[in-house]
């Protein structure tokens, strides 16, 4: 019984375990299930109040390895081939080709005197010495060193070389003497012709895409031609005509085979291969470009063998753009007014233009030679400034402005005028209706307790305006510039009227004024304000026209190569100005006439009429001269000619003399003046029946050391009463004369 019952309890314990086991299998299968059914049934989202549940979208699948694999090769595919295809593509289609004959490059421009014949400077822009030569001119064994050098697949390639680019690149790497560069002749004349040197991808590709699309529309030689006259050949030469002349002195159609593999082989790197330092590398590359030749099958070794290096010129000094002698400052003022007169920068540097200027060579020539005999021997700080203008027209016949064509030009130099300002105080006594015979004092006066004074004391007592202008007494004029109506303005307007300008270019303020635009001092009737010696010939010109005005000007005509006019300016630009009545004008230069004989002896040869006016300036209170002027003209030519020193210091002769109006300048006045007409009719200034000038009173003034303006005596009763006027409110004090002492400006 025990055992029966431990079997029995024993098979009830193993079907517990097995059912357990089942429950258990059924339990997981139903949990997989509910797992399955979970995965393969949507979500429903949670049932919103009042609507029905929403089952959520089920998830896209994930992409494969190979998918996105793809879609990055695409992509890449758009990236690097398709889009800069048709970035290229449209590039090519949109980019255009000038034809060949219109295609320009720098050019020498030609300035001329005014016979169109004579050369006075040349303005060479930069890469500019070109002058073009056709192809037909250029020897073909100097075109064949050339392709030799630089392209030697040139007339079949495309405008570009995959293979030589390749090989220029393995070649340089290498670090080979002979290695080439990876552009065609036709992406070289691209680059220089059209494009920069930068080396940028987009300037690459501009250069390729250019470079393709001219190769289809331009002929080799076309191409040929505009890189040989374009391309830089060191020395400061560009194109082939300028190299031949650089390197052998002869035309380019005059080269020989060995002088064009020279000229071919220094293409590549000039400056490292010029001859005066570089001879034997220059030697090695000229021998890579005949076996070139040979290799191109245009050469045979016999003569190659035969082909000795050439003998090359020294090197000369570069054809400066900018010349160093006076026609240096000529030039200056001719591309000054190119510009102002609207032919720009790109026209003077492409043009070919022959500028003809207003100056006349004989004159010229008169200026330059006088400056060398006055100044010859002198001091060397001494510098002058001389011009001359036609009365006519306003032309610049004769300029002249210092010895540095690039240095400082003292004929655009505001200078002290001294008593050569004292024309205009006569033009405008003559305006208000104050005659040259009207009498004044030229005695001593004290203004503000300071002395005025003539130079040496000189005196001609109670005499006529007219004798105090050939003597330049400076009492009689200090007095005058009292007595006007606006006595400094009216002088200051009568200079304006003349042809002063209201102001100077690169001086701030008006002309003849005091700082800040104040009106003029007394002092002005002496010079003390500052003027160009331009100005000063022009301003003179015009009394010598009867008071007509006419713009001094240097440009004449300006032609292109191809003969284009570009500007003609006829035979009187400006056109005239009545600025002054005539009958005034001439009266001024009645009243000059004796003065150039009276100053020296500085009249004209052959007894040829003048009228002229000196003027000297004092440095400070130094009681030495600074400025000398002598300013005068006939009715063919206005001179104004100025000496003095860069910076303020005493101008002496070499014998120490201290120089006046009346001296050097004078004497430099009278040989360009005499130059320059020489052979030429003798003109005679229009008979304005002035008033005829008395010689000076017999009568002295009663006291002249301690002369008081303030207290003036009595004239007698036959005299023309003396100018006399209260002194104006204390300004400042300079010694500008030995001896005189006047309010100057500031």
């Amino acid at each position: 019984m025990l055992v029966s019952s431990s079997r029995s309890r024993q098979r009830g314990e193993s079907a517990l375990s097995a059912d357990t086991a089942g429950w258990n299998e059924l339990a997981t299968a139903a949990a997989h299930r509910q797992r399955h059914q979970s995965h393969s049934r949507p979500r429903r989202r949670p049932k919103p109040p009042g609507g029905p549940e929403q089952a959520e979208p089920a998830p896209r699948p994930l992409r494969t390895r190979a998918q996105r694999i793809r879609r990055l090769l695409l992509a890449l595919f758009l990236v690097l081939a398709v889009m800069p295809t048709t970035l290229m593509g449209i590039a090519y289609w949109s980019v255009e080709i000038p034809d060949p004959n219109t295609v320009q490059t720098n050019q020498i421009a030609t300035i001329l005197a005014s016979d169109g014949n004579t050369v006075i400077a040349k303005v060479v822009p930069p890469k500019g010495n070109r002058v073009l030569v056709p192809l037909s001119d250029v020897p073909l064994p100097v075109r064949q060193a050339v392709l030799s050098a630089e392209d030697r697949h040139f007339y079949t390639n495309p405008g570009y070389s995959t293979s030589a680019f390749l090989r220029a690149a393995r070649d340089n790497l290498l670090g080979r003497d002979d290695a080439g560069g990876g552009s065609t002749i036709t992406q070289q004349y691209v680059k220089n012709a059209f494009l920069s040197s930068e080396r940028t991808l987009s300037r690459k590709m501009r250069e390729l895409i250019i470079s393709a699309k001219m190769a289809r529309e331009w002929s080799k030689d076309d191409i040929l031609a505009a890189y040989l006259n374009t391309i830089y050949y060191g020395r400061g030469a560009y194109g082939i005509s300028a190299a031949a002349k650089a390197y052998f002195g002869k035309p380019a159609p005059e080269l020989t085979l060995a002088e064009g593999a020279v000229l071919a082989s220094v293409i590549r790197t000039p400056s490292l291969l010029d001859p005066e330092n570089h001879l034997e590398q220059l030697r090695a590359r000229w021998e890579y470009v005949l076996d070139g030749m040979v290799e191109m099958g245009v050469l045979d070794r016999t003569d190659r063998a035969a082909t000795q290096f050439p003998n090359i010129v020294p090197v000369s000094p570069a054809d400066d753009s900018a010349p160093r002698g006076p026609e240096g400052l000529i030039r200056a003022q001719v591309l000054r007014e190119l510009r102002a007169s609207g032919i720009s920068d790109h026209e003077l540097n492409t043009g070919a233009l022959q500028i003809i200027t207003t100056i006349d060579a004989k004159a010229q020539q008169a200026a330059l030679r006088a400056v060398g005999n006055v100044l010859g021997g002198q001091p060397g700080e001494l510098r002058t400034a001389v011009v001359s203008i036609d009365p006519r027209s306003g032309a610049v016949r004769a300029y002249y402005g210092g010895p540095d064509g690039i240095g400082f030009d003292f004929a655009q130099a505001p200078l002290q005028t001294g008593s050569a300002f004292k024309t205009f105080a006569v033009l405008a006594a003559l305006e208000q209706g104050i005659p040259l015979s009207y009498r004044i004092d030229s005695a001593p006066l004290t203004v503000n307790g300071e002395k005025i004074q003539n130079v040496g004391g000189e005196s001609c007592g109670i005499c006529s305006l007219g004798e105090a202008f050939k003597r330049s007494l400076n009492t009689s004029f200090y007095r005058l510039a009292q007595s006007l109506f606006e006595g400094p303005i009216a002088i200051a307007n009568a200079a304006h009227q003349a042809g002063i300008p209201d102001q100077i270019p690169g001086v701030p303020g008006k002309t003849l004024t005091e700082d800040g635009g104040g009106p003029p001092l007394p002092a002005i009737v002496l010079g003390a304000y500052s003027v160009r010696p331009i100005d000063m010939a022009s301003a003179y010109a015009t009394l010598a026209a009867s008071g007509t005005y006419h713009a001094p000007y240097f440009v004449q005509k300006v032609v292109t190569g191809d003969g284009r006019v570009l500007l003609d300016r006829g035979a009187d630009p400006s056109g005239p100005e009545q600025r002054i009545q005539s009958s005034v004008a001439d009266s001024v230069t009645q009243a000059m006439l004796p003065i150039a004989a009276y100053s020296g002896g500085h009249n004209l040869a052959g007894g040829r009429p003048s009228a002229a006016k000196t003027g000297t300036t004092q440095l400070g209170d130094s009681g030495q001269n600074k400025d000398a002027w002598m300013v005068g003209f006939t009715p063919a030519l206005s001179t104004a000619v100025w000496i003095g020193t860069e910076r303020p210091q005493p101008i002496r002769t070499a014998r120490g003399a201290a120089i006046y109006g009346s001296g050097l300048p004078a004497d430099l006045w009278k040989q360009t003046m005499d130059g320059a007409l020489d052979g030429t009719p003798i003109d005679q200034f229009p008979n304005s029946n002035p008033a005829p000038t008395p010689e000076p009173a017999s009568t002295t003034p009663p006291t002249t050391a301690n002369y008081d303006i303030l207290n003036p005596p009595t004239p007698a009763p036959q005299q023309e009463p003396i100018l006399v006027i209260p002194p104006a409110p204390t300004p400042k004090e300079v010694e500008i004369f030995p001896g005189l002492n006047v309010p100057v400006p500031g």
